[in-house]
């Protein structure tokens, strides 16, 4: 009986089997879209580990059982599922998804979240927007594109910084710039670099490091709601960057992406080209450079271009005779070279059934306009994602960026600017003669300039080819970037995840000056060392369950704990024994190094939690709450809680609207506070000792800094609200966002003066408070859509109204400034008020003269502020078949500037308007006393008189001006191959791009400079003009291929 058996169930699995094999059959097909075949489509048995691609032509071959289901699935398309019948052939046709890169966006630690359940205001780029129309610095390519978001990129010059504002100022000393966070990792993203209005080099910031090719996303979070999970690092606004990873179950893809650029300046000073070198319209002839026009650097000389000839710096190669007296109207413009910019990158990546990849590699190579002046960038960043088993999951992600520069430009009021220089310069020079400086004669014996290759003015400059050359400022900056995650789910509820993030730099920055130079004659020579790192470690447990049908729940909670330390050491030889040895021991006789070491360290422990609950998929409520223990505040009060919630509605799924004309409505609002720290540091709390460059008898000397510690310091807290909608109509054809919002920043951190018998000059103390109140729209609109032309339309506007509540019983507060202009908060007043000297004026409020001269007032009054009304931007895409063209508008009205270009210019009269008058003289437009009455001003003075009272250091308020501007920021011209002409290629994609980047103004109200004009990205350098590089023009073209 059990052989009978046995030999039953023997024939019987052999039947199932049979069974089983004849059921499996091989299933074919060609998936496709709109354009025709579609490559690299995943194809799964749903459910299994079976899966293909399709290939070049969109064919695909698997094996699957009748009632299996394959799933169809595409980067930017809908998932396809279809049941396998008695067919062997299924055809698949793919549209695109509504669930596309900009309608799931990145939230608070880097939770994905469709756009329709959001509670607050997000606004999220995608990377390719950053890929082709390739900024050096990746910030720049928000520019006009999100509203609320003010950015300003400080100058031409190479590794420029910029700086991004998130609804306005919500601090006094701090620096008012959002948070960075790559994929979970904060980003410090100070330049530790600025030029001022003395001179210094702009130098780039951190966020610039990261190779635009490998974003795939980045997020904007502007309000506190948004940001409250980040806590007291986050009050600016928090900026989320997701770069790309590569996809489990897909096979290896390559991407390649080259971009040339060439870079012009966009604004040069309008010159005049009447009159040259001189004074009182008289030159005094160079003798051998010991007396006449070797130390007149001015233009108030004899008139140009009549036949009039003089013994001139150049005269030498015609021993010594009279040379014409001619105009170089492209001497300045001639300077500049065309600026050539050189991105390339490849990446690799794909996947196997449960690992994904992604292996990018990028260089950059950048020569500046001005000569000798260049920036490089190497970076490697990679990614993997694996699934070790069936609950536990990991994830890896790195990038290394090493950054070189032989030298970054000199900028503001320094003589080794050479912007500064030649706004200072005759316009009868000829700077071509001064290029090769190496076949130069020296500048004559007893001149500042001795030993130096000759250049036109031997006492205030020196040949600014040969600065450029010889005194550098040399940079490297080497930084890794990465995490490391793992998730165990245990059940369908419940899962545990951890990560272990770093952010470590460090960089180098050589400074030298040769002997002769006009900052240093005898030479100079420093190094600077700087390194920095940040660990953040991080666990969170989420939950997420069905409270009943129609009710969902996910809650986190979770805890972190950040340490950073900063380290620096510098050494400087102030004066050097031997030319051209570059080394701090070559230190000149009687002379002593300056050195300064620094070094700190803070923490930062947090717990935290985080949840939505969401009814019917119309109806969501978030909350969060965050508690930051931070080394920076007193032990027994530095824990602050920082908590909001947040609501939004879908009204159309609640009411179950269905119309063609309101496709989607949406309302949300939002309440929460989050914490700030302005601008404490470590060691702020306890008073320390700073060690002199002086000794004392050989002995070092040590003394207490001027400003006294408090130790009941506490956190800077800003609460709001913001409250909003998102709609659309006519099948989403029309599309409109609008967000109000309040928020007001309390506590905030203000130096406070002291009486110096306390041994001090200053205290710290929290008694700010300042407003931030505003309105946001985003409209969009596809005002064509026909099978072969497209045409889509979006709009934003951002109106802020920033107002400094109180400075604790303080008037104002001096933030930053230039010459006799300072730069305040002030109460009742926006942040950022230009305050200076100004003109004294008649009752009917028109300058008071004197002798024919402005009179100027005693004291200071505000002249202006930085702030702007309202920015905006516009873009316009017209897409026919395969042809994109794509036009930027960006926009910011109001706010005020305070040009230096425009003083130093018209008292040096170089610029257009010192023309007006040479001859005839000028009378003021004004009033002036006569016998106690006020009457028309009469008197005429000459034009050199003129300009150099009314624009000097002497007087602010002539060199004021509205800071509005209207800029066409980007056009772009993309080709896409069709995929009927590549097919029988290794490529599935080619894309040609010719782009243009802030290619011209088109409306300005301020002479001879870029309203976007500022020194660095520093809080204190904004709404200040003077010798900085002008901004560029990009023009370049792009290729991007795929296999």
């Amino acid at each position: 009986m059990k052989t009978k058996l046995n030999g039953f169930f023997t024939l019987l699995l052999a039947l199932l089997v049979q069974i089983s094999f004849a059921q499996e059959k091989t299933v074919t097909g060609i998936v496709s879209d709109a354009s025709g075949p579609l490559p690299g489509v995943t194809v799964l048995v749903k459910g299994t580990n079976v899966g293909t691609q399709t290939d070049f032509d969109g064919n695909y071959t698997i094996k699957a059982s009748p009632g299996n289901i394959l799933q169809f699935s595409f980067i930017g398309m809908k998932t396809v599922e279809k049941a396998v019948g008695a067919s062997n052939k299924i055809d698949i046709v793919m549209t695109e998804s509504a669930e596309t890169l900009e309608e799931v966006v990145v939230t608070g630690f880097g939770r994905k979240v469709e756009k329709r359940s959001a509670t607050y205001s997000v606004q999220q780029i995608g990377g390719d927007e950053m890929t082709q129309a390739r900024e050096t610095n990746i910030v720049n390519s928000l520019s006009g594109k999100v509203a609320g978001v003010q950015i300003t990129n400080s100058s031409g010059a190479v590794g420029s910084s910029s700086r991004v504002v998130l609804r306005g100022a919500s601090s006094i000393t701090g620096d008012n710039q959002p948070l960075y966070v790559v994929n979970g990792v904060p980003l410090e993203s100070g330049n530790y670099g600025t030029s001022n209005s003395s001179g210094g080099a702009d130098m780039p910031n951190g966020v610039s490091d990261i190779n635009p090719d490998d974003i795939e996303s980045m997020s904007v979070l502007k309000g506190p709601a948004a940001a409250a999970l980040y806590g007291v690092r986050a009050a600016n606004g928090v900026i989320q960057i997701k770069t790309k990873s590569g996809s489990k179950g897909r096979g290896l893809g390559i991407s390649f992406n080259t971009t040339t650029s060439f870079e012009s300046p966009l604004v040069l000073p309008n010159f005049q080209n009447s009159y040259g070198q001189g004074g009182n319209q008289d030159y005094f002839e160079w003798i051998d450079g010991s007396s006449g026009d070797g130390g007149v650097d001015e233009s108030w000389g004899p008139p140009l271009d009549v036949g009039l000839e003089f013994v001139q710096w150049n005269s030498y190669t015609v021993d010594g005779a009279p040379l014409p007296w001619v105009s170089q109207p492209d001497n300045i413009k001639d300077f500049y070279d065309t600026g050539v910019t050189l991105n390339n990158s490849i990446s690799f990546s794909g996947g196997a059934e449960n690992i994904g990849y992604r292996l990018s590699v990028a260089s950059m190579s950048q020569t500046g306009m001005v000569p000798n002046t260049d920036l490089r960038r190497f970076s490697v960043g990679g990614s993997s994602s694996y699934t070790i088993s069936e609950k536990l999951t990991s994830s890896i992600d790195f990038n290394y960026t090493r950054s070189t520069s032989d030298n970054f430009v000199t900028q503001g009021y320094n003589n080794e600017n050479p912007v500064q220089q030649m706004l200072w310069s005759g316009r009868n020079v000829d700077f071509t003669l001064l290029k090769d400086w190496r076949n130069l004669p020296l500048s004559p014996v007893g001149t500042a300039a001795e030993g130096t290759p000759l250049n036109w003015n031997t006492v205030f400059q020196n040949n600014p080819y040969w600065v450029l050359d010889t005194n550098r400022r040399e940079y490297e900056r080497d930084r890794i970037v990465g995490n490391i995650a793992l998730n165990y789910d245990f059940n369908e509820h419940f899962s545990l995840s951890t990560k272990v993030g770093t952010n470590f730099w460090n960089m180098r920055q050589n400074r030298r000056q040769a002997f002769g130079s006009n900052e240093s004659p005898n030479g100079f020579y420093s190094e600077t060392a700087r390194t920095f790192s940040e660990t953040n470690a991080e666990v969170i447990g989420s939950y997420t369950t069905k409270i009943t049908d129609d009710l969902n729940l996910d809650f986190s909670v979770g805890g972190n704990t950040m340490y950073k330390r900063a380290e620096l050491r510098y050494t400087a030889a102030p004066q050097l024994q031997l030319p051209n040895l570059y080394n701090v021991s070559n230190l000149a006789a009687g002379s002593s190094w300056v050195v300064n070491n620094q070094y700190s360290e803070q923490r930062i422990n947090s717990l935290f939690g985080f949840g939505k609950l969401s009814y019917k998929d119309y109806l969501f409520l978030e909350f969060s709450g965050r508690n930051d223990w931070t080394s920076l505040l007193p032990v027994e009060d530095n824990s602050f809680f920082y908590p909001s919630v947040s609501m939004s509605a879908v009204i159309t799924d609640m009411f179950k609207i269905d119309s063609n004309a309101l496709s989607f409505l949406k309302v949300r609002g939002s309440w929460s506070e989050v914490g700030g720290i302005g601008a404490l540091s470590p060691y702020q709390l306890q008073p320390v000792y700073e060690f002199e460059t002086e000794t004392w008898g050989g002995n070092s000397v040590a003394i207490l800094p001027s400003q006294l510690n408090n130790p009941n310091i506490k956190s800077e807290t800003t609460n709001g609200y913001e409250v909003g909608m998102d709609a659309r109509f006519f099948n989403s054809r029309l599309r409109l966002n609008a967000t109000y919002y309040d928020q007001t920043s309390e506590d905030l951190i203000v130096p406070v003066q002291i009486s110096a018998s306390s041994g001090y000059l200053s205290t710290v103390q929290n008694v700010g408070e300042m407003n931030n109140k505003g309105i946001e729209l985003q409209l969009g609109a596809t005002i064509v859509d026909s099978r072969d032309f497209k045409f889509d339309l979006d709009l934003n506007f951002a109106k802020n109204e920033n107002t400094v509540e109180s400075l604790g019983g303080l008037e104002s507060l001096v933030l930053g400034g230039q010459w006799n202009m300072t730069l305040e908060a002030r109460e009742g007043k926006p942040y950022g008020s230009i305050v200076g000297t100004y003109f004294e004026r008649g009752p009917n409020g028109k300058v008071l003269y004197e002798d024919g001269l402005p009179v100027i007032a005693s004291g200071t009054k505000v002249l202006g502020n930085i702030s702007p009304d309202w920015t905006g931007g516009a873009s316009f895409t017209f897409t026919y078949k395969d042809f994109s063209l794509n036009t930027l508008i960006d926009a910011k009205i109001g706010g005020d500037i305070h040009t230096m270009t425009n003083t130093w210019g018209r008292y040096a009269g170089v610029l257009a308007e010192t023309v007006v008058g040479r001859e005839t003289g000028v009378v003021g437009d004004g009033v002036m006393l006569v016998d106690g009455e006020y009457v028309p001003n009469t008197v005429v003075v000459s034009a050199e008189q003129y300009n150099k009272r009314a624009y000097s250091n002497s007087v602010v308020e002539s060199s004021v001006f509205d800071a509005s501007y209207v800029k066409l920021r980007q056009v772009m011209l993309t080709y896409k191959m069709p995929k009927d002409l590549i097919k029988n290629t290794l490529f599935t994609d080619i894309s040609f791009s010719l782009v243009g980047r802030n290619l011209a103004i088109l409306h300005k109200n301020v002479p001879h400079i870029d309203p976007e004009s500022s020194f660095s990205d520093d809080n204190a350098e904004q709404g200040q003009e003077f010798g900085q590089l002008p901004s560029a023009r990009s023009v370049g073209f792009n290729i991007q291929l795929k296999l």
